[in-house]
């Protein structure tokens, strides 16, 4: 199953390298800390007795699942008759900062500025054809791909605190190192290293993606790390492939 909207730093394209390094065994629970687009969530084997969670800092973001979550349709709703326009655009920004509005209308606003934006990065209209409506079509069945996810707006630390169990999978994916300003500045050299003291102690397991660099090898030198090349989202002709990282805790 694929996401339904873009996101910086999704995983569409590494998702299949991702799953093919989940544990044989299957755990009770797992949980995604970095959520964004979902890509990973999407594509995995739903278990019926499996808790999954899915986590993100930004509130406009989990808002908007929340919404499809438990009313998918009024938010189709919200967002019939929308046109790719930027004078629309920059409406439903200056909008979206006003109080108000209600969480359906927020959420509708959210994902039109998500998908017309340039890159996923909610700043800049993308001067490019979109199809919004792909992603309207899909609410009601990622509605029911949620039903039984639990949707959590904490933050990293706390979240791997609440959850951690010795069979339980983390999956996350934190901005990448040096690209921290893309995510509005809400993570930085401290959190990675900090988050590697974290993941260091848990009692599960965790699965973390990264981008290639001699930072975060060293940090991560003690566990098991594989590197892996996709495609490159970006039109460089010069580098058609990008280098990332998988790392894990477990063999």
């Amino acid at each position: 199953m694929n996401s339904f909207i873009p996101w910086i730093g999704g995983k569409k394209l590494l998702r299949k390298e991702i799953l093919a390094r989940f544990p044989k065994e299957t755990p009770s629970r797992y949980i995604e800390v970095f959520g964004g687009a979902g890509w990973v969530l999407f594509a995995k084997e739903q278990h019926s007795k499996q808790l999954e969670v899915f986590n993100d800092l930004n509130s406009d973001l989990i808002n908007l699942y929340r919404c499809v979550k438990y009313h998918a349709q009024e938010v189709q709703r919200e967002c019939s008759l929308l046109l790719n326009s930027r004078e629309l655009f920059f409406d439903y920004k200056e909008q979206s900062q006003l109080s108000g509005l209600t969480d359906i209308q927020r959420a509708a606003r959210f994902l039109y500025i998500i998908k017309t934006s340039y890159g996923a990065d909610g700043r800049t209209y993308g001067t490019n054809a979109k199809n919004i409506y792909y992603s309207v079509d899909l609410l009601q069945s990622i509605g029911e791909r949620l039903k039984k996810v639990v949707i959590e707006n904490k933050t990293y630390d706390n979240l791997i605190k609440v959850y951690d169990r010795e069979n339980a999978l983390f999956y996350l994916d934190p901005p990448y190192y040096k690209t921290e300003k893309y995510y509005g500045n809400l993570f930085n050299e401290e959190d990675h290293i900090k988050l590697r003291d974290i993941l260091k102690d848990i009692k599960g397991k965790f699965i973390l993606s990264y981008n290639d660099c001699e930072f975060i090898r060293s940090l991560y030198s003690e566990f098991v790390i594989e590197e892996v090349e996709r495609s490159n989202n970006l039109i460089q002709k010069d580098k058609p492939m990008y280098k990332e990282l998988i790392i894990r805790n477990f063999k």
